[in-house]
């Protein structure tokens, strides 16, 4: 494994098959704490495009959860029980955490998992065009990690949320390209 990571038959020796209970499991959410919900919300709906879901408010444990996802607004149920079981049955859903008062926390920041130690690396976004993407998120002042045509893999972008997150930016149809030596 050293210098190259895990042979391919490695990987098929370790993949099983999961209990038969598993086939209706989905990848449902993956969460990231934010500081002002206000700044992430804006980011994630006008940059991204993400449909804001729900916001469900945890008033005795003082945080909020508010529920993100490539979804049509005339879909969403206005009934609030209908609407947290759409929700949680969404799949690849962004669940944005906010504690409240962390907003006004000038000290408090959150580990994005790309500085030393290293953890969770980022979310990915699919889009139709890596380079129109990138435009508009230039032109709307998004801090990039890395343009499509920088770096060794060319085509695909890492761009920051306000609160340091790492979002890849890729095409499905460049991604073959990118594998190849």
């Amino acid at each position: 494994m050293e210098g190259r990571g895990v042979t391919d038959e490695a990987v098929s020796s370790a993949c099983k098959d999961g209990d038969p209970i598993t086939k209706d499991y989905m990848m449902q959410q993956t969460m990231l704490r934010v500081k002002d919900p206000a700044r992430s919300l804006d980011f994630y709906t006008r940059v991204l495009g993400l449909t804001f879901l729900q916001k469900i408010d945890f008033p005795s444990m003082r945080f909020t959860l508010y529920f993100l996802g490539y979804e049509e607004k005339s879909d969403i149920p206005a009934d609030i029980k209908e609407r947290t079981a759409w929700t949680f049955s969404r799949r690849g859903t962004l669940e944005l955490t906010h504690n409240w008062g962390s907003e006004s926390d000038e000290s408090l920041t959150y580990h994005n998992g790309n500085n030393e130690p290293r953890g969770f690396g980022h979310i990915g976004i699919a889009v139709p065009d890596v380079n129109a993407a990138c435009k508009v998120f230039e032109d709307q002042g998004v801090t990039f990690v890395k343009k499509p045509d920088s770096g060794k893999m060319k085509d695909l972008a890492f761009i920051q949320d306000p609160d340091g997150y790492w979002i890849e930016i890729l095409s499905p149809n460049n991604m073959v390209s990118l594998m190849l030596p």
